[in-house]
This record gives C-alpha cells, sequence and structure tokens, in this order.
C-alpha cells in the first residue's frame, strides 16, 4: 500500500492498494489497522456506510460537529469525485478545498480526519463504502451548500441532483461566522 498525503490539505491521506488481479478477478486489502496505524492514520473505525448514487449525485459538503467524524472514503463501483475541505478556524487551510477521483479500478481510498466536510459527486453511477470513528449524530450533523463562493469548490458538474437538505443548506459563513471577522 502507498500513502500520499494531499497536496493541499497535507491532513488528508490518500492510499494507493496493492491490487492484484489474475483471470479469477482482484484481490486487495481494503483496511488493516495496524498498516493504517504506522502510516499515520490510527483512527479507530466504529461504523461501515454504503451508499447507492445515480450519476450527477452530489452529496455534500457535511461534518458532524462533537466529537467530529474521520472517513475512510472508496468508490466500490463506479467513480466519484470526492471532496474535503478544511473547517478548523484555527488551521492555515480553514476554507480550503482539495478533491481526488476514487473509482473501482484503482481502488483508492481517501482518510478524511476529524475537522473536514466532505462531500461528494457521482461520476457514473456508483457505489460508495466508508468508514467512520464516530457514530452518526443527526443533532451533530451539519453541512453546507455545495457551491459556496467563499469556498469555490470547483465540481465537475454545474447542476447536481441534490438532497432538499443539501439544496437548502446555509453558508460557509453562516455556519463559521467568526472566522470572516
Amino acid at each position: 500500500m502507498k500513502v500520499e498525503s494531499g497536496t493541499i490539505l497535507p491532513d488528508v491521506k490518500i492510499i494507493e492498494p496493492k491490487i492484484f488481479r489474475d483471470a479469477r478477478g482482484f484481490f486487495l486489502e481494503s483496511y488493516n489497522q495496524r498498516r493504517f496505524a504506522e502510516a499515520g492514520i490510527d483512527a479507530t473505525f466504529v461504523q461501515d456506510n454504503h451508499a447507492r448514487s445515480a450519476q450527477g449525485t452530489l452529496r455534500g459538503l457535511h461534518f458532524q460537529r462533537r466529537p467530529g467524524q474521520a472517513k475512510l472514503v472508496r468508490a466500490v463501483a463506479g467513480k466519484i469525485w470526492d471532496v474535503a475541505v478544511d473547517i478548523r478556524p484555527d488551521s492555515p487551510t480553514f476554507g480550503k478545498w482539495e478533491a481526488w477521483e476514487l473509482d473501482d479500478e484503482t481502488m483508492r481510498t481517501v482518510f478524511i480526519p476529524v475537522g473536514f466536510a466532505h462531500g461528494y459527486v457521482a461520476l457514473t453511477d456508483c457505489e460508495v463504502e466508508y468508514k467512520v470513528n464516530a457514530f452518526y449524530d443527526a443533532d451533530e450533523e451539519k453541512g453546507f451548500s455545495w457551491n459556496d463562493p467563499d469556498v469555490g469548490v470547483d465540481w465537475p458538474v454545474s447542476d447536481p441532483i441534490l438532497s432538499g437538505r443539501d439544496q437548502a443548506a446555509p453558508s460557509f459563513r453562516d455556519l463559521f461566522p467568526s472566522a470572516f471577522g
């Protein structure tokens, strides 16, 4: 397995697994606690989530406030454009974002630590699995608009399919007013 840091968000990690392919198909180790800890990813995951999305569906940008939620994200079928946004007000990269293409060929995985919002758009019909290190808590879940101008994510879609909640999401500035003076 190869682990690299994000270029804009160095706390985010991109994991490229070693894939063994032959006439039968493939095998890969999608998670190994010991190897991940050796690579600096020492989150204890407590819940696995699985989502299926039609092409053009955008999910995000979401986060949990307390205690926060680290995620280990991969596309198990199809292709997504995966985004992390730094929401730590004291961070030098606060409000910055970075994105990666994840697909079922490379099986790349992204580790998004606590303190980041997350979202993705389905570039094809897809299925996404992700581990989290804290249980889901609806009272602590927040999100901001996918096309917020203060963040400026350059999504590869202009008219995505959104949930009602994502359509009505507040602005980044409304969630973090003290960061804007």
